[in-house]
């Protein structure tokens, strides 16, 4: 097996993973981590990625983030950091690309008419199924049940260390079930304490790092928000003053671009000193102690302050603006009605699907899986109505 050179102590050695699911040949010429890396590109969820929502749906413009791009900007700034603490960049690539492979498309509003057309179906005591629906959850099913790729097994047949990473939330009760399912597994930490590797930690990290970053730019793109509100966000607005400092004619895109790039470098500084720290000051010195401690790849006390203000502020002005509610409000009418349409008249979907054994889990699963053209499509031909023209 190919080991990874120059780690960290505390980093996770692809010579030393936990394992798969399915006991497989090591590679000869990849580590288990790259492995799992380009499992994950090459898998149909990864390109359905392309046309999925991020903030803006598809067809809104050909230049606002989507899925892909955004797990791809997560990938970059996971890389860049995880080199100069001495992490497994490997890993932290294949966690970033795969983070969001359960995600449906609209984004958060057809994550949250899923799980309540599968809460529904409980109460009304059509399905037995009461894991709900979470996109985390989804995506850890995708890549260790859906994808259908292999001879010998369905999934991707993941490392542990891989989905692990994939998993960054989980519900209690959902923890409980994954638990009874494989004791000591990727749900462990939830029930019983604990953190994840070092490598999860900062795609978490990065996650929050890139999603801040671009909703900004796709937000003044949209002219959702302007760069005058943008002043009135500390975080922000300092590094536009700097930007003004080096090059005082500066104005419009390429400002707003400046000041991006110079909040995302101080991100990622402060995410590397304060991430330094505190494995100093908590004595780490394997993964095993990683993992029985608190987070321990962090921001900085003022940098996570000021980065918690422009979440706020995004919150409120772009995430809830009405546009954005409008269009997710008819998000979560396709996904409703799809779903209803499916479960009335299971011949509607794909053989594969309709043959499973239990139906609502089936049609969230088939749901889920679509992007946000297929899906808007799809609505129109069930139900011939028109919800984005």
């Amino acid at each position: 097996m190919m080991e990874a050179v120059g780690l960290d102590p505390c980093a996770c050695d692809p010579a030393a993973t936990r394992g798969r699911r399915h006991p497989e040949t090591p590679a000869p010429t990849r580590t288990a981590f790259q492995r799992d890396r380009d499992r994950v590109i090459h898998s149909t969820a990864f390109r359905r990625l392309v046309y999925k929502t991020q903030v803006f749906l598809n067809h809104e413009g050909d230049l606002f983030r989507t899925r892909l791009t955004h797990s791809l900007e997560v990938a970059q700034l996971g890389r860049s950091i995880a080199r100069s603490l001495r992490l497994n960049e490997d890993l932290v690539e294949a966690i970033a690309l795969a983070h969001d492979l359960g995600h449906t498309p609209f984004g958060h509003a057809g994550q949250d008419a899923l799980h309540d057309c599968m809460r529904r179906c409980i109460e009304q005591g059509t399905s037995t199924d009461d894991w709900g629906f979470e996109h985390n959850l989804q995506s850890l099913r995708v890549v260790d049940e859906l994808e259908e790729r292999y001879p010998a097994f369905d999934g991707l047949n993941l490392c542990f260390e891989t989905r692990e990473g994939i998993l960054k939330h989980c519900s209690r009760s959902n923890a409980q079930r994954l638990e009874a399912m494989e004791p000591g597994g990727v749900a462990h930490r939830f029930l019983h304490g604990g953190s994840p590797s070092l490598e999860a930690q900062l795609c978490n990290l990065a996650d929050e790092i890139a999603y801040n970053a671009h909703d900004i730019d796709d937000g003044v793109r949209s002219g959702l928000i302007t760069l005058e509100q943008l002043e009135q966000v500390p975080l922000f607005d300092d590094y536009r003053r700097r930007a003004l400092q080096v090059h005082p004619k500066l104005g419009g895109r390429r400002l707003l671009f400046e000041s991006i790039r110079l909040m995302l470098s101080d991100q990622v500084y402060d995410v590397i000193e304060a991430t330094r720290r505190s494995l100093h000051d908590a004595g780490v010195a394997t993964v095993d102690d990683v993992r029985r401690s608190p987070p321990l790849v962090v921001f900085s006390a003022d940098m996570r302050q000021r980065s918690q203000a422009l979440k706020t502020f995004l919150l409120r002005n772009l995430y809830r603006h009405p546009q954005v509610m409008e269009t997710t409000g008819r998000a979560r009418q396709v996904v409703t009605e799809l779903f209803t349409a499916y479960l009335s008249d299971p011949a509607q979907l794909p053989e594969a699907h309709a043959s499973r054994q239990h139906l609502p889990r089936a049609v969230a699963d088939y749901i889920a899986g679509m992007t946000d053209r297929f899906a808007i499509r799809e609505h129109e031909r069930l139900s011939g109505a028109v919800l984005f023209p």
